[in-house]
Formats: structure tokens, C-alpha cells, sequence
């Protein structure tokens, strides 16, 4: 059977070539200048030290010259090309990409979360990669790196699961070390349904958080500026907001299928001119919460459950 031509499989076309091209460092031409303060910045230093430990880990982007001279052009890694100049180093390895759009490539690549990183940093260290030789890649003090290294001593998998991939300060953990199993993951479910990973909010949750439910049970909680008696407030509303958060959980689903379904019903209504005549000339209070309902959004559908 003769195939038609418009069955053939379509040709995919690359973001970059094949093979990264080692390129002089004088012949890479930036689209943007740095800023006066970026040399002084955090990120310039750790892009610094990483690279005179470890060397280049992901490679600058650049682009042919459209004008076909020796020149490149070059899309992303302008940090990396000056910490590489700084070094005093004169090559370079280079992706190549198949299109001049200067966009910033780092906007599309989601950030290591702190648990990610402390697995990273666990690795390096299960490998055999010494301490100092990590702390000196990502220009960091040795006592910091083991507290990275030991973020998560203390905490059980369930909260370690659903915090996987979440911006949790260092602090967020130092409070779920202070409670018990059950408890550390009702904070983190907290946190996530809350998107809220503060410190305040988990010391929050850690006043609010029953006397028996805490490692150290024994030992009364004292934060700053807190009274017992507000403390025990503090639990009993806590309680209730889990219980609120629970019940609304169970039935969110099923309220945002109904509500959805009724918006459509009463927009098509409203679409029948005979039907908004009546309502206005007979009962105009109904007529006004009809159109109320055709015009809730998504995000305020969300914000009424």
C-alpha cells in the first residue's frame, strides 16, 4: 500500500549541535555586560571557586555569527566566561546552539531544593570526595557543608517525601527535628498545602504543636515572647485549622466539579435574552448573583473552597 507523503515522519529539529566545539575565549563575543556588582556577587564566587576545583560543569552556550566570521556569539554562561578569563584560562568548551535567541536559559531550569542538595553533597561524600574539596567547589565554610550533609538526621521519609522538592530553609528542618514522627508529617503537609516554608510559620506550627507530639515531651516548649497559656491557644487553633484543611481536602474535588458544572449551566441561562429580561424585571437580587457566578475566575473559585 502506497503510503501518503503526509504520513511520513516529521523531521525534529535540534536546539544544538551534535558536538560541543572547543572555542578560544577571545573569539566569544557577550550580548550583555555584566553589572558593576557582579564580580563582588555570591554567585560569581561560587561559579569561581567550583571552576578552579572541578572545572567547567555545564558548558557557556554560543551561536555562529551571522556575519560568518571567526567570531562567536555567545547566549548564556557570561559568568562562566569571565571566572574562565579571570583564572587566566584561554579555551573553552562550548554547546552550540541552532538558534541566535538571547534568552536566559537559567529561567527555564528549576534550582536544586535543600533536600536535593544534601543528597548531592551525601554522594559526593559516599564516593569518597573529601569535605574540604566539597566546601571549597561551592564556596562554602566546612561547618556548613556538614550541616548540609546532616540536614536530614532526624527527620522520617514521609516528610522527607513531600518536602523533596520544596525551598525549606535549613531552620524549617531544625523545628521538624523537634517533633515526633506522626507530627513532622502533619507540618509538612502544613507547609506544602500553605506554600508557605517560613520560619515563622514552622515555629508556628511547632508552638502549635501538642506537648506529647514532641521529641523532647518531657521538657516544656519556651519560645520567646510566648506565654504557656497563649501557647495552649495556640494548639487548639491549630487543631482546628488541620481539621478545616482536612474537611476541605476531602470534598475539594467534588465542590469544584459542582461548581464548575452550575457556572456553565447559569451562563448558558444568562446567553437567553427572554431569561435575563424576567430575572430583572422580576427578580433582579437573582439576576445580580447569576452574574456573579459566570464571572468567577479559577483563582477565585480556589480562594471560595
Amino acid at each position: 500500500m502506497k503510503r501518503d507523503a503526509r504520513d511520513a515522519p516529521k523531521s525534529v529539529t535540534l536546539g544544538f549541535e551534535a558536538d560541543c566545539v572547543t572555542l578560544p575565549i577571545d573569539a566569544i563575543l557577550p550580548l550583555r555586560a555584566l553589572g558593576k556588582s557582579a564580580k563582588s556577587s555570591r554567585k560569581y564566587r561560587q561559579i569561581a571557586a567550583s571552576i578552579a576545583q572541578i572545572g567547567i560543569v555545564e558548558p557557556p552556550v554560543v551561536v555562529r555569527n551571522p556575519d560568518r566570521s571567526a567570531t562567536w556569539l555567545l547566549l548564556d554562561g557570561h559568568m562562566r566566561i569571565e571566572a574562565l578569563k579571570d583564572a587566566g584560562g584561554s579555551e573553552v568548551e562550548c554547546l552550540v546552539s541552532t538558534d541566535d535567541e538571547a534568552f536566559t536559559y537559567n529561567r527555564q531550569i528549576s534550582r536544586l531544593a535543600p533536600i536535593q542538595e544534601h543528597k548531592m553533597i551525601r554522594k559526593a561524600i559516599e564516593r569518597g570526595v573529601p569535605e574540604e574539596k566539597i566546601a571549597l567547589a561551592l564556596d562554602l565554610n566546612m561547618s556548613s557543608i556538614r550541616r548540609k550533609a546532616r540536614l536530614l538526621d532526624g527527620i522520617c521519609e514521609e516528610a522527607v517525601a513531600i518536602l523533596k522538592d520544596k525551598p525549606c530553609t535549613n531552620a524549617v528542618f531544625d523545628a521538624l527535628r523537634k517533633m515526633r514522627t506522626m507530627r513532622q508529617i502533619e507540618a509538612a503537609e502544613l507547609l506544602v498545602n500553605a506554600n508557605n516554608y517560613s520560619v515563622a510559620y514552622v515555629n508556628a506550627i511547632l508552638a502549635g504543636t501538642p506537648q506529647a507530639q514532641l521529641v523532647e515531651s518531657s521538657k516544656p516548649k519556651k519560645l520567646k515572647g510566648i506565654t504557656p497559656d497563649a501557647m495552649a491557644r495556640m494548639e487548639q487553633e491549630l487543631a482546628r485549622l488541620q481539621e478545616g484543611i482536612a474537611s476541605i481536602q476531602d470534598t475539594y474535588g467534588e465542590d469544584h466539579l459542582h461548581l464548575t458544572v452550575i457556572k456553565g449551566y447559569v451562563g448558558k441561562l444568562l446567553g437567553n435574552a427572554r431569561v435575563v429580561r424576567y430575572l430583572a424585571q422580576n427578580h433582579p437580587e437573582f439576576l445580580g448573583e447569576f452574574q456573579t457566578i459566570t464571572e468567577i475566575t479559577p483563582a477565585e473559585a480556589d480562594a471560595a473552597e
